[in-house]
This record gives structure tokens, C-alpha cells and sequence, in this order.
């Protein structure tokens, strides 16, 4: 039975959206939502790894560990989500604690369900050829055969075809990019590759309406139409 750490990574500061992992949306602070589903999902342990003491006491309040403030120089704006994660994974390591999955969690991308959550950890557990799950979303109209770059104060296609690609989207092939609701990743593979996503990665397909991920005021707003409609 494989044991799964759930990381919850929500640093003070932002630069989009002040302080927006403690915002209060809809009468909830921004981080509950993730935590709700994390809750609800199989995690054997879930942790939020933080450094203000405000995001760490309304996660204990809720019933997740947050047994650390994280050290600064992991919550600065240039430190690596893999640092952050390794540092959770050390911490239980050094008290005894090993696990065979970590998943990390974002809290910007509030809409993730518990059943996403499963259905990672499933695939994962499952699968002796995969070693990674991560969730993405059809990037539809924003195609990269649409898309330009500028060269010489001259617009080009970022993918040079030898012809313009007026072609309907549904005709487009399908391309996906990172949601970024879930990374999922055998321990095993994040050591070998020092990072969230290993050699042998299963796409976890998130409906795009579902696939918010809160970086403007844009984002926010949309997430606030979003839950208020649902």
C-alpha cells in the first residue's frame, strides 16, 4: 500500500493578488478550498508548507498539519516548488516518516476535486510504468500554430509551418499545457529527477471551466462568478 504525502505550498506575499492564499472568498480563505478536497480525498497526510503564521494557524484550524514555518530563503520569489517539497519530504524523513507518492497541491488552483485527487493517486498506484501524473487542460483557440513572435519589429509564426494555419480550432490537433492543479510523482522519480514531473508521465485531462488558476484579479474574479454559480 503506497503512503501519500499531500504538500500545500502558500507562501506570505504575492505579487498578482496581495496576500491572496489567506483572501477570503466567498467566506472562506483561499487556501480552504484545496484543503476541503484534500480532506476528502485518500492523502494519507497533508501538510501546508508556509512561512506566515496566519496561513499556518487556519490550516491547523481546519485539521492539516503545518508543523514548520518554512525557512525564508525557501519563500523567496526566485526559491523552486521542488526545494519547498523536498523540504516537507525531509522533515518527515528526519522524524521517521517516509512516503512512496508526494502530490503537490497549489491553492491558487481552487476548483480541483477530491475525485481528481483520487484518480491521481489511483493511476499512480496502479501503474508499475507510470511515474508521474499531471493534470492539464485543451488549450483550444490559444493555439501554438495561432501564435506569433516578432522578429525585427516583424510578426512570424512561433512554429514556422511554411504557410498561415487559418484552419477552425476544431480542426486544429489537440495540444494541452499544465493546469496546474495537481503534480503527482513517485518519491523515487522526484529524487532520480529532481523535480515534480518524471520520464513516464499519465495526463490527468481537467475540464477548462474547472481550470482556474488565480495569478491576476482576472483569475480571481472569475473564480468568485465561478463558485457563485456553481
Amino acid at each position: 500500500m503506497n503512503k501519500i504525502l499531500g504538500i500545500i505550498p502558500a507562501r506570505k506575499g504575492s505579487k498578482g493578488v496581495k496576500n491572496k492564499n489567506s483572501l477570503i472568498i466567498n467566506g472562506k480563505p483561499l487556501i480552504e478550498y484545496t484543503i476541503n478536497s484534500a480532506l476528502k480525498s485518500k492523502i494519507d497526510k497533508i501538510v501546508v508548507s508556509t512561512n506566515c503564521s496566519k496561513i499556518q494557524k487556519i490550516s491547523i484550524d481546519l485539521g492539516v498539519s503545518s508543523p514548520f514555518l518554512r525557512p525564508e530563503h525557501l519563500a523567496t520569489d526566485n526559491a523552486l516548488t521542488i526545494d519547498v517539497v523536498k523540504h516537507c519530504l525531509d522533515y518527515y524523513k528526519n522524524i521517521g516518516e517516509d512516503f512512496d507518492i508526494v502530490m503537490l497541491l497549489q491553492p491558487t488552483c481552487p476548483l480541483r476535486s477530491s475525485e481528481m485527487i483520487n484518480k491521481a493517486i489511483d493511476k499512480l498506484s496502479s501503474s508499475e510504468d507510470i511515474d508521474s501524473v499531471v493534470s492539464v487542460v485543451d488549450v483550444e483557440g490559444n493555439h501554438p500554430f495561432r501564435m506569433k513572435r516578432i522578429e525585427n519589429n516583424k510578426l512570424v509564426n512561433y512554429i514556422d509551418l511554411g504557410f498561415e494555419d487559418m484552419r477552425p480550432r476544431q480542426e486544429l490537433p489537440k495540444v494541452y499545457i499544465r493546469s496546474g492543479s495537481i503534480y503527482a510523482i513517485k518519491v523515487d522519480a522526484l529524487l532520480k529527477y529532481n523535480g515534480l514531473v518524471g520520464s513516464s508521465v499519465y495526463p490527468l485531462i481537467e475540464e477548462s471551466d474547472l481550470a482556474i488558476n488565480i495569478d491576476t484579479y482576472h483569475d480571481l474574479h472569475l473564480f468568485e462568478n465561478k463558485i457563485n454559480n456553481l
